[in-house]
C-alpha cells in the first residue's frame, strides 16, 4: 500500500509503519486509516511518540507509534545502540520527527547482521558490564497484551545471550522490584498499567538498586530508543522465551523468599489467627487475591471473604468503570455488599496490579467509611513507629526515617518532630521516595514508611516500591490489635489527630484530554491577569508563597531556586497562604487529570475548632478551582464522586 497524504514526514511515517509492523491487527489498522485518508488520525498515531515518564511509559493500546502495541514495546526494549549518536539525542531535538528520516533510511541500509540494536538493552548493555550474568527479571499483570509483551521483551535479551528471571504467570508489580534485589539482577521490567481504564497498558522499568528508573537511566533508554528504530526479525519471536536454557522461572523462589521477608513486618503472628474482625477482600478483577491469601496466612490470619464478582483477573474489568479503589465508593459497591453480607467490617482492596491498598470501616450507623490514602498515611506511620518502638526499645529514634510525596499529607512530619524521628518530602511518585530510602539507607539509616496520598505505601525496605500485599496485611494486624482493645480504625485515627494536629485534606482533580488546554491553563496562572507574575491571592486568601517546579521558582528560597527537582515536561505549582493552607495543582505522569492538593494542620491544643478550620479549606479550594482551573471555560470534567 502506498501513501500519499501530501504531508512527505507522515508518509514516511506511515511506509515505516507498514514495512516494520509485523502485527496483521495493527497494521490492518493503518492501513484502514490510509485507505480513509483520515489524515488528522494518522498524524496522531505516527508522528508523535510515547516518552519514558513515570519510569516507563505507559499509554492507550492500538496502532502507531504513540500507543502501546508490539512494535514500541519491541522499540523500547530491543537494543539498537549507536554511541556517537547519544549525546545528540539527548538534546533539544529528542522527538521522533525532528532529523527521524534520515537517519532511519542510513539504518535501513545496514545489513541486519551488521546493525547494532536498540532501546533498554542497548543502554543496559553499555551501562552494566555483567547483565549477561546477573541477568535482568520480567513480570506482566492480567491486561490485555501483557503476557505477549512480556515474552516479547524476553526475547530480544534472550536473543542478546541475557539470563531471563522470566515470571511464568501473572504476578503483583512490586514482586518484579523485590526480585531484583533478591536475585541481584541488573534490572527489572514489569508490563502493566496499573489502575489505569482496560484500554491501557504500560512497561515499567526498575534498576539494579531495586527503585524504578530516575535520570540519567530514564534519558538514556528514551536516546536509545529514538536513534535507531528498526526491528530485528528475530524481536518477533514471542514463543523463543518457552524453549530457551536463558529463560529461568522465578516464580517458586520469589513466593518463598518474600512471604518470609514480609514477616520483618509482623509483631503479634501468634494472636491474629483468632481476629475478632471478619476481613472482605477485592482484587479489583486484578492480580492479588491469590497472593493476598498467602499472605494472611503468613502472618496468622484466616483467608479474608473474597469478592467473587472481583477476585478473578478478568482485562475487561466488568464491574468497574475505573478499577482504582482510590476511586472511593463508586469503586467498591460490590465490596460493600459482600462485606454487609458476611458481616464484615472491614474491606481490603488492591489495584489491578496489587500495588496500591485501599481500605474502607463498617460504621457504628451503617454507613461506610472509605480512608483516604493521607488518612491511611497517618494511620500507618502512628503503627510502624510504635511496633519499632515496641520492637527495638534501645534503638535511638535519630536513626529513623518515614518519607511521603510532597503532596502528601505532612502529618508524618507532625509524628516525627514529636516523636524525634526524622521525616523527608519528595517529588510525587515512588520513583523519587524508593530512591531517597537508598540513599538513606547508604548511610545507615531506617526507613519504616514511605508513602503518597494516591493509596501507594512502602512498608519497610523489602520492596523499594509501593506494595499492595505487605501493606494489606500490615493494616490487618493493625485493626486486629486495635479490635482487640476495643478500637476502631475510624476511633484510632481521630486519636492520632488529637495527639498530632488535625491534618485536614481536600484533594481531587479534573479530568482534560486536550495538552493545550492543561498549558493554557496553567500559563494564565503563571502570568496571572497579566501580571507577569504568579498570582498573590486568590480571592480572599492571600498568598505567602509559591514554587513551580515547572519553571523552578521557589519565592521561600533566598535565591529563588527550589530544593526539589525542576521538571520542565510536567506542570505543578504549590501556593503557601496566609492562613497556613499548602495546596499543590499538578498533571499526572499517568493520567489525563489536572490534581489538587489543599492542606491545612489545626492544633487540638491551641482550641482550635475542626470544623470551623474544615470549612474554610473547602471554601478555599472553591475559590481556586473557580479562579485557577476555570472549569466551565475549559471545559474540564469534574471527578465523578
Amino acid at each position: 500500500m502506498t501513501a500519499r497524504t501530501g504531508d512527505n514526514e507522515l508518509d514516511d511515517n506511515i511506509r515505516q509503519w507498514l514495512k516494520w509492523d509485523k502485527n496483521e491487527i495493527t497494521k490492518r489498522e493503518i492501513e484502514g486509516l490510509v485507505k480513509a485518508k483520515d489524515v488528522n488520525k494518522l498524524r496522531v498515531l505516527l508522528t508523535s511518540r510515547m516518552k519514558f515518564g513515570t519510569a516507563g511509559i505507559r499509554g492507550n493500546m492500538g496502532a502507531g507509534f504513540a500507543q502501546m502495541n508490539d512494535l514500541t514495546i519491541i522499540q523500547t526494549g530491543q537494543q539498537e545502540y549507536q554511541r556517537e549518536r547519544v549525546g545528540e539525542a539527548l538534546g533539544p531535538r529528542n522527538v521522533l520527527h525532528h532529523g527521524h528520516r534520515r537517519r532511519q533510511r542510513d539504518a535501513d541500509e545496514q545489513s541486519e547482521q551488521a546493525r547494532p540494536h536498540q532501546g533498554q538493552a542497548a543502554y543496559m548493555l553499555r551501562s552494566c558490564p555483567n547483565l549477561k550474568e546477573r541477568g535482568i527479571v520480567i513480570g506482566h499483570d492480567a491486561r490485555h497484551n501483557s503476557e505477549r509483551w512480556a515474552n516479547l521483551v524476553a526475547a530480544i535479551f534472550i536473543n542478546l545471550g541475557v539470563k531471563v528471571y522470566l515470571f511464568s504467570r501473572i504476578v503483583p508489580t512490586p514482586f518484579v522490584p523485590y526480585s531484583v534485589l533478591n536475585l541481584g539482577c541488573d534490572a527489572g521490567i514489569m508490563v502493566t498499567a496499573s489502575h489505569n481504564p482496560k484500554n491501557d497498558n504500560g512497561y515499567k522499568v526498575y534498576w539494579d538498586n531495586g527503585a524504578q528508573i530516575i535520570s540519567p537511566h530514564d534519558k538514556g533508554i528514551q536516546a536509545c530508543i529514538l536513534e535507531n528504530l528498526t526491528p530485528l526479525a528475530s524481536s518477533w519471536d514471542a514463543t523463543l522465551p518457552k524453549t530457551s536454557p536463558l529463560r529461568v522461572d522465578p516464580l517458586q523462589q520469589i513466593m518463598e523468599s518474600y512471604y518470609r521477608d514480609i514477616l520483618s513486618l509482623a509483631l503479634h503472628k501468634s494472636t491474629n489467627v483468632n481476629s475478632p474482625l471478619k476481613f472482605t477482600y477485592t482484587a479489583m478483577h486484578g492480580v492479588g487475591y491469590n497472593y493476598v491469601v498467602e499472605a494472611y496466612k503468613a502472618f496468622g490470619f484466616n483467608p479474608p471473604i473474597p469478592v467473587k464478582e472481583q477476585v478473578e483477573p478478568d482485562p475487561e474489568f466488568p464491574t468497574v468503570k475505573f478499577p482504582n479503589p482510590e476511586e472511593g465508593k463508586s469503586a467498591l459497591d460490590l465490596a460493600m455488599a459482600t462485606a454487609d453480607a458476611h458481616g464484615s467490617t472491614v474491606i481490603i482492596a488492591n489495584d489491578p496490579d496489587a500495588d496500591r491498598l485501599a481500605i474502607a470501616e463498617k460504621q457504628s450507623c451503617g454507613t461506610w467509611k472509605v480512608f483516604s490514602g493521607n488518612e491511611m498515611g497517618a494511620l500507618f506511620g502512628w503503627w510502624l513507629w510504635t511496633c519499632y518502638k515496641e520492637k527495638y526499645p534501645d534503638s535511638p529514634a535519630s536513626d529513623v526515617w518515614m518519607i511521603s510525596s510532597t503532596v502528601s499529607t505532612m502529618v508524618l512530619r507532625s509524628i516525627a518532630k514529636k516523636e524525634g524521628f526524622h521525616h523527608a518530602d519528595t517529588l510525587t511518585g515512588f520513583k523519587w521516595m524508593a530512591n531517597e530510602t537508598v540513599k538513606l539507607q547508604k548511610q545507615g539509616k531506617v526507613v519504616l514508611l514511605a508513602f503518597e496520598e494516591s493509596i501507594g505505601f512502602m512498608c519497610g525496605c523489602r520492596v523499594l516500591d509501593k506494595d499492595g500485599i505487605s501493606a494489606a496485611v500490615v493494616m490487618s494486624e493493625m485493626a486486629t490489635q486495635l479490635a482487640y482493645k476495643g478500637i476502631s480504625i475510624t476511633q484510632q485515627l481521630d486519636n492520632i489527630y488529637k495527639i498530632y494536629g488535625y491534618h485536614i485534606t481536600n484533594n481531587s482533580y479534573y479530568i482534560c484530554h486536550d495538552q493545550t488546554v492543561i498549558d493554557a491553563m496553567f500559563q494564565r496562572i503563571r502570568d496571572y491577569e497579566g501580571t507577569g507574575s504568579h498570582p498573590k491571592a486568590c480571592g480572599k486568601y492571600e498568598i505567602k508563597n509559591i514554587r513551580d517546579l515547572t519553571t523552578g521558582y521557589d519565592n521561600n528560597q533566598p535565591d529563588n531556586k527550589p530544593i526539589l527537582p525542576v521538571d520542565p515536561k510536567s506542570h505543578m505549582i504549590t501556593f503557601t497562604f496566609t492562613n497556613g493552607c499548602v495546596a499543590t495543582i499538578r498533571t499526572s505522569g499517568t493520567e489525563p487529570k489536572i490534581k489538587y492538593y489543599a492542606e491545612i494542620c489545626a492544633d487540638p491544643s491551641n482550641g482550635q475548632d475542626r470544623s470551623a478550620v474544615e470549612a474554610e479549606l473547602n471554601d478555599l479550594v472553591t475559590s481556586m478551582v473557580t479562579r485557577f482551573f476555570q472549569p466551565e471555560r475549559n471545559n474540564l470534567i469534574a471527578r465523578s464522586n
